[in-house]
């Protein structure tokens, strides 16, 4: 599983048409090609499963949901406000232990 903040190589489409055809064409096995060109045999096998169901894999599909859309401009009087929201849920949150 990926960890906070973790970086992830990025391998140029060239590279990967060039592994994904000498795995297939000339039949060089993963181990192989992991130690001629320096990429994990696990991430070869993902782009060779990927290509077996169609899908390109020079694309990279991780940039499509990078999570929440990020707000921008926001003004003095929308952090005003916010910061408002969070005091009362704190003080609910008070609340609530002291019933407990």
């Amino acid at each position: 599983m990926a960890k906070k903040g973790q970086n992830y190589k990025k391998y140029s489409p060239e590279l990967k048409e060039k592994i994904l055809k000498e795995y297939f064409e000339d039949g060089i096995d993963t181990f192989s090609l992991e130690r001629k060109y320096g990429v994990s045999h696990n991430t070869i096998h993902t782009w060779i499963n990927k290509s077996r169901k169609n899908i390109d894999v020079k694309i990279d599909h991780r940039k499509e949901n990078l999570g929440r859309e990020k707000i921008k401009n926001l003004t003095l009087e929308d952090y005003k406000e916010r910061y408002e929201i969070l005091k009362k849920y704190q003080v609910f949150l008070q609340a609530r232990r002291e019933k407990k």
